[in-house]
């Protein structure tokens, strides 16, 4: 496996394995999702933080490119080099580091694909007529990265799937709640037309930034529908998974304490993004951790 060389100035070069481009690649972006896999064994941390690089590196095209074309242009080259990478020929970092995960974890090719397609709907789609075409967004987006996280973490049960996919949708529709003012500076609006015509809210007010009653009530209903998705994803989970599972169950504790954060700032999202400190990330992810190793504990002795 060939190691990745990085200039930073003349006659100065970083050499990196393709495991460390990733992990650097995870730990750069400052996202919730490290926090999980500090709780990890080596061997399945090492598998999500490349799963997550992947993640990182489409999304970080659509968002930080500025031509549609260059952009798609680009998507398309990972949708070539993923299939050769399935073909024992990887050629960038992440795929190399992605090349004994997929086997190991049987990862399937479709799901890769599914999240570069996910991708590229933000090049093209910029609203959303009703939740039936959002949903579609979500699950190429969040709830296809649920499913190989949860064959990575390993089930008995094959519900932990739809447990997977749901907790996905809650993730996703968490962070466009949260994103509502970012995403609307790039002229994004992620909350359904229908739903905003039935509260009263236009686009414009949306594109302004408005902080109405009407807004805030119609914030308050996408919040309802995510917290719906994390108690059906938690139904799904039986208790044997819990603990294989505890990755996931850590993210959803982070993120249903953003949730709260936003319930507690009246919905206002559209003076800001609302977040939660990493202090308050990692003490969660421990807290969550050691209860779920204690719950597994008790389990064990029955």
């Amino acid at each position: 496996m060939q190691p990745v060389t990085k200039h930073l100035k003349p006659h100065a070069i970083i050499t990196m394995t393709p495991e460390q481009y990733c992990q650097q690649k995870t730990a750069k972006s400052g996202s919730s999702f490290y926090y999980s896999f500090l709780f990890l064994p080596p061997k399945q941390r090492k598998a999500i933080t490349a799963l997550y690089a992947f993640c990182r590196e489409v999304d970080d095209i659509v968002d930080e490119c500025t031509n549609p074309e260059v952009a798609q242009t680009k998507l398309q080259w990972w949708r070539d080099t993923m299939e050769k990478t399935f073909q024992g020929q990887p050629e960038h970092p992440v795929q190399h580091a992605l090349c004994e995960i997929i086997k190991e974890f049987d990862l399937p090719l479709k799901y890769f694909l599914e999240i570069i397609e996910g991708m590229a709907m933000d090049l093209t789609i910029h609203r959303y007529p009703s939740f039936n075409e959002l949903s579609l967004y979500c699950y190429r987006a969040a709830g296809v990265v649920g499913l190989m996280a949860a064959e990575i973490f390993g089930y008995k049960e094959p519900d932990a799937q739809k447990y997977a996919h749901n907790l996905g949708l809650a993730f996703q529709l968490t962070n466009i709640l949260r994103d509502v003012r970012e995403d609307a500076e790039r002229d994004r609006i992620y909350i359904p037309l229908d739903e905003m015509e039935r509260f009263g809210v236009s686009e414009q007010d949306i594109l302004n930034y408005r902080n109405t009653d009407a807004m805030r009530e119609l914030m308050k209903f996408q919040g309802r529908r995510a917290a719906e998705y994390y108690q059906k994803a938690y139904t799904y989970l039986s208790e044997t998974d819990r603990y294989n599972q505890r990755s996931g169950l850590i993210m959803a504790a982070i993120y249903e304490e953003l949730l709260h954060a936003i319930e507690k700032h009246d919905y206002q999202v559209m003076n800001g993004r609302i977040s939660i400190s990493p202090f308050k990330k990692l003490w969660l992810a421990w807290k969550t951790a050691r209860a779920e190793k204690l719950r597994h504990s008790k389990l064990s002795y029955q």
